[in-house]
């Protein structure tokens, strides 16, 4: 099969059905286009997100199965919860994102690259001024610690990926974050891609035509007036 080309140029921001993505690599659906505000929101609101190196063009994706957190289904086990209630860490939103995008960018441990290049961090600088991207921060006195970014589109919040500089960092950052969520009246966390870490919090596959369904309830619904607002 060929995998369909995007032009640049290309201003209805469309994309081919998410059912003709690949088996193998699971999920490739297409290349090329841009990362535009208007595409990657185009993007994100069918179940679509861009995964590539500085090396390739832009690759677009759409897994399934598709890993997904419901909030209120937030599962922390009893050695999490112990090292919060113990942690003197501080938490915020929204106070650091082009920190939080710079430290989840550095090369993982065993890794060369990363997947969030500098182009990648760009778009996401535009979202952030849009307010569609965000990112929750963990604080150790004044050192940034831990956090994530992601995607808020409706009730539906695309988690994009996290970071940590202290043990438990990012699981804490991760467990305020979704609580947050949920509070504010989140229906949808998407995950991507299967990962154990995720699953130990709840997370679990569904089929990527159940996404889609739910994408499409859930991105046209409202959230609370509190949502993202400083704390």
């Amino acid at each position: 099969m060929q995998l369909p080309y995007i032009p640049s140029n290309d201003k209805t921001y469309r994309f081919p059905s998410v059912e003709l993505a690949c088996l193998e690599p699971n999920g490739l659906l297409a290349y090329g286009g841009d990362l535009s505000a208007e595409r990657l929101l185009s993007a994100y609101q069918v179940g679509i997100f861009p995964w590539f190196n500085d090396d390739q063009p832009i690759l677009w994706w759409s897994p399934d199965p598709r890993m997904v957190l419901i909030p209120n289904e937030l599962h922390i086990s009893r050695s999490l919860n112990k090292a919060i209630k113990k942690s003197l860490l501080t938490f915020s939103v929204d106070k650091a994102f082009p920190q939080v995008i710079e430290a989840c960018s550095k090369p993982r441990e065993k890794q060369k690259e990363t997947w969030i290049t500098l182009e990648m961090k760009q778009a996401y600088y535009e979202l952030h001024r849009l307010r569609y991207a965000h990112s929750f921060e963990v604080w150790d006195d004044a050192e940034l610690v831990g956090g994530l970014y992601g995607v808020a589109i409706g009730q539906v919040f695309y988690g994009e990926s996290m970071f940590s500089f202290q043990t438990n960092a990012s699981k804490i950052a991760f467990a305020f974050a979704v609580n947050l969520l949920s509070e504010w009246g989140y229906k949808l966390i998407d995950c991507q891609v299967e990962t154990e870490h995720l699953e130990s919090f709840g997370a679990k596959n569904i089929a990527r035509l159940d996404f889609s369904e739910l994408l499409n309830k859930y991105t046209k619904q409202s959230v609370s007036d509190m949502a993202w607002k400083p704390l």
